[in-house]
This record gives structure tokens, sequence and C-alpha cells, in this order.
């Protein structure tokens, strides 16, 4: 019998969990959600914002607008971290290994984030949208890893 609706395919679902995820952002100026699975199971889930107990941009307000710094440029200045950096806290956090992974994420990494995608093990990286940080996949193709945009 044939289904009347339609599933996503799994990369399209991980990345609609991704975008629910990155809907607890505390950024102001961008919303990232990111979710790591491996063996079409989730292992941790991340978005980006101030750490814990640091007040919240939407408190003190962005420097990075502020200071009219552009995207992907100067990121010490943000006091939030990225999603890619907290899905991997998350999941060191709590013991999970995340070798040979797929790093699910709204938007393409910045360089900072490529190099500990590099060395966590991840094996592929599958995004929505761009970001201005052409050094970034740079890096990721170096390392051979897969880096996949789907719309």
């Amino acid at each position: 019998m044939k289904s009347k609706w339609k599933r996503p395919n799994w990369n399209k679902y991980f990345l609609k969990v991704a975008e629910l995820v990155a809907k607890r952002s505390t950024c102001l100026r961008r919303k990232v959600g990111a979710v790591l699975v491996k063996d079409k199971r989730i292992l941790a889930t991340g978005y980006n914002g101030a750490p814990t107990k640091i007040e919240h941009c939407q408190v003190t307000g962005c420097l990075r607008k502020r200071l009219k710094v552009p995207s992907g440029q100067r990121h010490e200045l943000c006091r939030g971290l990225h999603a890619e950096q907290n899905v991997l806290l998350q999941a060191a956090l709590h013991g999970v290994s995340v070798k040979d992974s797929i790093l699910y994420i709204t938007n393409a990494p910045c360089s900072i984030c490529a190099k500990m995608i590099i060395n966590a093990g991840i094996k592929e990286v599958i995004y929505n949208d761009s970001y201005p940080d052409k050094m970034a996949e740079d890096f990721l193709k170096s390392a051979k890893i897969k880096l996949k945009k789907i719309k």
C-alpha cells in the first residue's frame, strides 16, 4: 500500500531538526542550529549563544553590531559560542563520541569551527545556508570532509 504523505529524506529531516534547534538561539544577528548524527541517531544538539550562566546578548546587546563588524570577521568580539562549538561541547560534556558522525547545521561553518570539526573526527557537514568564510571551506576540503549544501 502506497503512503498518502511523503516522508522527508534523512538529510532534510535532520536539517529541519537543526532549524528547530536554531530557534533556541540567543544571538541577535543570526540564529544557527546544529545536530550531530551517527547511524541516523541524534548524538547532540547545539545553538549559538552566550555560555551557561553568562548574560545573553538579548540583555547586554551585541558588541559586534555596535562596532559594525561584518559577518564572518572578528569572532573574538562575540560573547556567544557558535552552534558547532556548542554541539561538540554538549557531546563532550555527556561523554558521547562524535567520531565519524555527520554535522547538520543551518549555516556553513566558520574557519574556527571548521578546525574543530576536523579534529573532532566528523566525516561530513550538511548545511542550508552559506557563510562568508572561504578558508573554512578550504580547510574542510583539505581534510577530505564532505561538505554538502541542501536547499
